[in-house]
């Protein structure tokens, strides 16, 4: 496993914490995360080390930009099959909580890439 890759098994492990800690007990462990999703976390470590600087309202645009390249749209509800994601919108229109999941993403990459 490269250093990208398990930067995002960890970025994902906290993501799937926060998430079960607020009720939310849909996310699978690393090892039974669908690609995209596997996928999807390594895009945005890779962001944050490049662009060391950027914060959560970046990184979760850097997300939102990698999912309409991949043809996700806006939904009510995160429905993978029909990549439909309630969190399409802008960073300023999500709910705190969702907010949250985008500095703990940003904090666990450069707490794990720190020298």
């Amino acid at each position: 496993m490269d250093a990208i890759e398990a930067i995002a098994r960890v970025t994902h492990e906290a993501n799937r914490a926060w998430c079960a800690a607020h009720g939310d007990h849909t996310q699978l462990a690393w090892e039974d995360a669908p690609a995209w999703q596997r996928d999807s976390a390594m895009a945005g470590v890779r962001f944050h080390l490049a662009n060391p600087d950027a914060g959560p309202s970046a990184s979760h645009d850097e997300w939102m930009r990698h999912k309409l390249a991949e043809g996700w749209t806006y939904g009510p509800h995160k429905n993978p099959e029909k990549k439909e994601h309630p969190c399409m919108v802008p960073f300023e229109e999500l709910p705190p909580q969702q907010q949250a999941k985008d500095r703990l993403f940003r904090a666990t990459v450069h707490a794990l890439a720190a020298p």
